[in-house]
């Protein structure tokens, strides 16, 4: 799906441009790949300035890199998230919406982004969960993976799986655990658990294949409900300093039924347990933090970082409380704002990038920067320009859905475009609602003013960089 900003002259600086960072000339080794994913990780982390959050790992990456501060996913659920980023297909491309359908079942002969890097030569590698699986139902399994895109793959299961008869679920109505507000105190030692047990195999993988080209993809399973880390993880955060948002309720009316999924507000859970889980999301966060932390030293002990670009981003966010919702499937700032950072070995140029990017933008810029030529149909732009210059010129919005089904219908579809100053959201192209929010002044997003008739020359303006073939809820 093309959108209407993709003007020639921007083609033509992409096509002559940014010479700083060229591919490896031909008498230098192939650029490698450490490629971080996070699950459900949202940017409550001290490199996004969260207050509380400590997260030591992944600010010294953001430290030697690009820190992306407005980077969207394309559908807040992991399947379709994550078919997106690995295919460089849009969701309406590939009709992935759920978590049940694998991108090879719509497209048989993609090539996927592991799969381009294993095509040209690269020993490709999953640890984890890279494309979907369940979490936590298949853990130790293979999940909706794409066999074609490694060479190697390893399914870590550990003692948190096993011990999951101690979980304590706070919405026991919702008898899935992962997608619950569910928690646990591991037993044991981080070393022991799932995510303990990806970094030990990552870890591994980077000493027998250092002296090839590769490509590695780490899949860490938390924050993901089931939140669960060691009580160490959850001594950091003191009850008393975890707080949930204070909130004018009276906003809530002026948004359309379809934006909200978690009825009644909080699930009607009382405070202290919504507190209490939430230093369970928070703690979880730290413990992959420092997993995280433990492969990039061996990155470094193995002489390997000065030639390896190292990408971390979550699939898509997470509510805490905000408007009353907890989870995903949200259009809100909080669920469509991911944490996405680019370091580039030997980079001179390092920092925050305030420009609006997509994860479907990650396979071109990965297929550039390591000389490789992709698929002619990708759907995002490549980000070297803005990794050369975070400032540089960009005018590409970021593009969120997600979809409303009952009984196994489409009821609702909604779109949201941001820039850099705007939320625009429509649900059923605004037959079911519209919603606008002005960033610079309305971070929250309490104040909808799609309806006011002082900025419906923004309406109309944002409504033109939305698609031109929606999908509408009881039409398709």
């Amino acid at each position: 799906m093309k959108f209407a900003l993709r003007s020639f002259t921007l083609c033509l600086l992409y096509a002559v441009s940014f010479s700083a960072l060229a591919s490896p000339p031909p008498n230098q080794p192939p650029l490698n790949v450490l490629f971080i994913a996070i699950d459900d990780l949202n940017v409550s982390l001290s490199c996004y300035h969260h207050p509380l959050v400590k997260s030591p790992n992944l600010d010294r990456l953001a430290a030697r890199g690009i820190r992306f501060d407005r980077a969207y996913c394309q559908y807040p659920l992991c399947n379709p998230s994550r078919s997106c980023l690995l295919s460089g297909l849009r969701p309406d491309t590939s009709g992935i919406y759920e978590n049940g359908k694998p991108i090879r079942k719509v497209f048989p002969d993609i090539v996927t982004l592991p799969q381009l890097f294993k095509n040209n030569g690269y020993f490709s590698a999953r640890v984890g969960k890279i494309f979907h699986y369940g979490v936590p139902d298949q853990i130790g399994t293979s999940g909706l993976d794409d066999p074609p895109s490694w060479n190697e793959f390893v399914n870590p299961r550990g003692r948190d799986k096993d011990d999951e008869a101690d979980i304590i679920n706070f919405t026991p109505e919702r008898r899935n655990i992962g997608a619950a507000l569910t928690w646990m105190v591991a037993k044991g030692t981080d070393a022991e658990q799932t995510d303990g047990k990806v970094a030990a195999e990552a870890i591994r993988l980077l000493e027998t294949h250092k002296d090839k080209p590769f490509f590695l993809a780490v899949g860490f399973y938390r924050p993901h409900v089931p939140d669960i880390a060691t009580k160490s993880w959850f001594d950091m955060y003191p009850l008393e300093k975890v707080t949930l948002p204070k909130e004018p309720p009276e906003h809530i009316a002026n948004i359309p039924s379809p934006a909200l999924t978690c009825k009644p507000l909080n699930y009607g859970v009382e405070e202290e347990k919504l507190r209490i889980f939430k230093r369970a999301y928070f703690a979880s966060i730290s413990f992959v933090d420092s997993q995280v932390g433990r492969v990039l030293d061996a990155l470094e002990r193995l002489g390997l970082a000065d030639n390896t670009i190292v990408v971390a981003w979550g699939d898509h966010g997470w509510s805490l409380g905000e408007h009353g919702q907890w989870q995903k499937q949200l259009l809100f700032e909080e669920v469509a704002r991911v944490p996405f950072i680019i370091a580039l070995p030997k980079a001179k140029t390092k920092g925050v990038c305030v420009r609006t990017v997509e994860l479907v933008d990650i396979y071109p810029t990965l297929a550039e920067l390591c000389g490789l030529t992709p698929p002619s149909n990708l759907e995002g732009w490549s980000l070297r320009p803005l990794l050369e210059n975070p400032k540089a010129s960009w005018s590409h919005p970021a593009i969120t859905q997600v979809a409303r089904h009952r009984a196994g219908k489409l009821e609702h579809m909604g779109y949201s475009v941001r820039t850099e100053r705007w939320r625009y959201t429509e649900w059923d192209g605004g037959a079911a609602g519209a919603e606008l929010y002005d960033q610079d002044k309305d971070p929250h997003e309490y104040r909808n003013l799609a309806k006011d008739p002082k900025y419906a020359g923004n309406v109309t303006e944002l409504k033109a960089l939305l698609p031109k073939d929606q999908k509408m809820g009881g039409r398709n």
